[in-house]
């Protein structure tokens, strides 16, 4: 059984895939070596859009990235839940 220490391990750093910039889109969160926001991704996603829509979108955004903004944004959620 994999254990939360194990699973945050394998966790890429959310740092390197997400910039906050005020010289990009006035500091709004967007994906690393982009112009595309973050806030686009949840968009896409809350207007019934698939991940692989999204890439077809924004082919300069890679999965790796797609993945660790949703699992931070889980990961964040459950935290707050269990407050």
């Amino acid at each position: 059984m994999k254990t939360a220490t194990d699973q945050a391990a394998r966790r890429p750093n959310l740092g390197e895939l997400v910039v906050v910039d005020p010289g990009i889109l006035g500091g709004d969160p967007v994906f690393r070596g982009t112009r595309v926001p973050v806030a686009s991704l949840f968009e896409h996603l809350e207007s019934d859009g698939s991940i692989e829509e999204f890439l077809e979108n924004f082919p300069a955004v890679s999965r790796e990235a797609v993945v660790a903004v949703i699992t931070a944004a889980q990961d964040l959620t459950l935290e707050r839940a269990r407050r």
